[in-house]
């Protein structure tokens, strides 16, 4: 007897009558033997259909293939790839240790309402968090390194003290943010993506921004004192109203952007171009 789908040998026991002896689950068989009775497919709760596909590749009925591996997709379990929920990331912020450092790195928080959490020193290297809410939330001395922020919300965010190299945080807002850290660690944003973002009224004294690209962001009246922009896009940046006192500015792309109501002037030391 041979398989009708593939042509392979059952190599099922013949006894002397010339009747096949067939070793299969009568479990996983049972839906297929009532799918030849009446034509409809039945699983009993609990039934996992990935057994009952195997039966139907085995015994060669095609037309159950495709109703099987729906439910099959439909019965998976989240994977890492499927975003988290907010409760799901509260439950693993409430179960780890007083002085437990929680890594998330490389998981995926795509549109998760995270607003107003206390996540401070979490790893998130290289995590999802594209278009995630975040306003509100405590994220001092988070690694936010290659982390996918873009479109993110981050209004009113603590980012004291963060370590966002390389980050893309295009076309994320983050009005009225504080980075700047009163214990002078400094926030790290060498080499971040930037472009289009709304930084209005934000506290970034000190910010390294070394080499990052703010193409098109908007950064009227924020605090940059002594920020180090050297070699920073800045082209068609709003900077009203903004303070630049002391700020490396060498280097930096400066093509079109407003430098209307300054707080201080801006010096030649600071070299921009």
């Amino acid at each position: 007897m041979y398989d009708s789908e593939f042509g392979l040998p059952w190599h099922s026991s013949v006894d002397h009558s010339g009747a096949y002896l067939i070793d299969r689950s009568p479990s996983y068989f049972e839906p297929v033997l009532n799918y030849l009775r009446h034509g409809q497919l039945i699983l009993d709760s609990g039934l996992n259909p990935a057994g009952v596909l195997e039966e139907a590749i085995f015994f060669g009925i095609t037309s159950l293939y495709k109703p099987l591996e729906e439910m099959i997709k439909l019965n998976e379990k989240p994977g890492d790839h499927t975003a988290i929920t907010r409760r799901e990331f509260v439950l693993m912020l409430q179960g780890r240790g007083a002085n437990c450092e929680l890594r998330c790195q490389g998981m995926n928080f795509e549109g998760a309402d995270l607003s107003n959490l206390d996540l401070r020193y979490i790893n998130l290297k290289l995590a999802n968090l594209s278009k995630a809410d975040l306003s509100g939330a405590n994220m001092s001395c988070c690694c936010l390194e290659r982390t996918n922020m873009a479109g993110a919300k981050m209004d009113g965010a603590n980012l004291q003290g963060v370590r966002m190299v390389l980050a893309n945080l295009e076309g994320a807002t983050l009005i009225g943010c504080n980075f700047e850290d009163p214990h002078g660690r400094k926030a790290n944003l060498e080499g971040v993506n930037m472009k289009g973002v709304n930084l209005e009224n934000s506290q970034m004294a000190g910010v390294n921004l070394r080499v990052a690209t703010l193409k098109n962001a908007n950064l009227k009246n924020s605090n940059l004192r002594g920020a180090i922009l050297a070699g920073t896009d800045l082209e068609n940046c709003n900077l009203t109203g903004c303070d630049l006192q002391e700020a490396n500015l060498r280097g930096a792309n400066v093509k079109n952007a407003t430098f209307e109501e300054m707080l201080t002037p801006l010096h030649m030391s600071q070299s921009v171009r």
